[in-house]
């Protein structure tokens, strides 16, 4: 059974960090072009971060760049994204997903997403 399981989302203030975590299981993230997307209410979707496959090239929207880092763990078959210096603008709900091509028009979500609250 294909399946993931992301974690770490939450509320933080403004300037805080969190590491959102999607472990694969029935399927090996290595060789994959893994990543991340949002989507604020009301809003499209929009691409945050995506991995290589050979994890050499790795890509950022510009709002998140230096402050979001991706992280592709094969050991553990799980994908990270450190997020450091949190903004309200950050706010909305990030999932995991293939992301062949960057950036994409649309995604295709592979879990049920975590809810990122910045706000004081």
């Amino acid at each position: 059974q294909l399946k993931v399981v992301e974690s770490g989302g939450g509320l933080v203030q403004p300037g805080g960090s969190l590491r959102l975590s999607c472990a694969a299981s029935g399927f090996t993230l290595d060789g994959e072009a893994i990543g991340w997307f949002r989507q604020a209410p009301g809003k499209e979707q929009e691409g945050v971060s995506c991995i290589h496959v050979s994890d050499k090239n790795t890509y950022y929207t510009h709002s998140v760049k230096d402050r979001f880092t991706i992280v592709r763990d094969n050991a553990k078959n799980t994908l990270y994204l450190q997020m450091d210096n949190l903004k309200p603008e950050d706010t909305g709900v990030y999932y995991c997903a293939g992301c062949p091509t960057w950036p994409m028009d649309l995604y295709d979500p592979w879990g049920q997403g975590l809810q990122v609250t910045v706000s004081s």
